[in-house]
């Protein structure tokens, strides 16, 4: 069947079961509904037959927009009806060009959409097939299906921040999954144990929730903390006891751990630096026999009552 455009009644057309979207914010919708009701709806809606009536593949926040204000047609362009393997397909190549469509719901469709591939080939497609089927790049297949492996609380966690208006949700994919990645990081070496692990991720979470964090990469710091171990520039027990506190101390921050760890050893390193510069410096001065005035004196009194302090720490 060739597509065709015609007018179809709003009430006459149903949603697409396979659409990963799944969250319609109000404002959003209020915005476009506003500019259908001045000029109707100018792009038409992409359809196809089932039975007596006809399902969406592209345009069902037009559709919602017209169903509200009670159009009585709206342009559709009507095509052949797919399988549902190439259903799922058509709604990911629709993804591939709007990038607003949210990752936790895609994840969910992209698991169907590898199941019908399974089911139709006998065997599961490879991360190169499954990207290619689902016009995405490798990496996010990789993204999603990390956020698939999430449990299942963090799953109910992302999907009621889905549903608050963008604008007071203070969770994403992302905080999750940098929280994953940086307490996977402290597990592989041994710093923490499994149990831990989970409780690390479960209390940078938090953090992010009530905002204590807001800088979505700041796990990061935490793989840095795990290399300084590798290096043995920070002792395990040291990386430990911060993540302790990270674990135990809501209001403790991963700037503060480290800051109190990797970054202490870096800025005492470039301290150790620059006195070695001094004392070269000033085993020089004594060679040379030059005299040391009134100004300098001063400033040699005021190092040594500094190192004095240092050394009592």
């Amino acid at each position: 069947m060739a597509s065709s455009q015609t007018l179809l009644a709003p009430r006459d057309i149903d949603p697409n079961p396979d659409n990963p979207r799944l969250i319609f914010h109000e404002a959003e919708l209020q915005a476009l509904e506003d500019s259908i009701k001045l000029q109707g709806v100018l792009v038409p809606l992409s359809v196809f037959e089932k039975g007596r009536r006809h399902v969406l593949l592209d345009g069902e926040r037009r559709w919602r927009c017209a169903l509200k204000l009670g159009l009585p047609r709206i342009p559709v362009v009507v095509q052949a009806e797919p399988d549902r393997l190439q259903n799922i397909m058509m709604m990911f190549a629709i993804h591939n060009a709007r990038k607003d469509w949210d990752p936790l719901p895609t994840a969910y469709k992209l698991q169907e959409l590898e199941h019908e591939y399974a089911q139709r080939q006998g065997r599961k497609p490879s991360e190169k097939e499954l990207a290619q089927i689902a016009s995405i790049s490798r990496g996010e297949v990789r993204r999603l299906r990390q956020l698939l492996a999430l449990p299942d609380e963090y799953h109910n966690e992302l999907m009621a921040q889905l549903e608050l208006p963008r604008s007071q949700q203070s969770l994403t994919v992302d905080h999750v999954l940098e929280a994953s990645k940086g307490a996977a990081a402290l597990r592989s070496r041994e710093i923490i144990n499994r149990d831990e692990e989970e409780q690390l991720r479960r209390a940078l979470v938090d953090k992010f929730k009530d905002r204590t964090e807001t800088n979505t990469v700041e796990p990061r710091q935490l793989m840095r903390i795990g290399r300084a171990v590798d290096r043995e520039q920070v002792s395990a027990a040291t990386a430990r006891k911060v993540t302790r506190r990270l674990i135990t101390e809501p209001r403790f921050t991963i700037k503060r751990a480290f800051e109190s760890t990797v970054e202490g050893i870096d800025y005492q390193h470039g301290s150790q630096q620059l006195v070695s510069r001094l004392l070269t410096r000033l085993h020089a001065q004594l060679e040379r026999s030059f005299e040391v005035d009134d100004e300098f004196r001063n400033m040699l009194e005021e190092l040594q009552h500094v190192i004095a302090k240092v050394l009592k720490r």
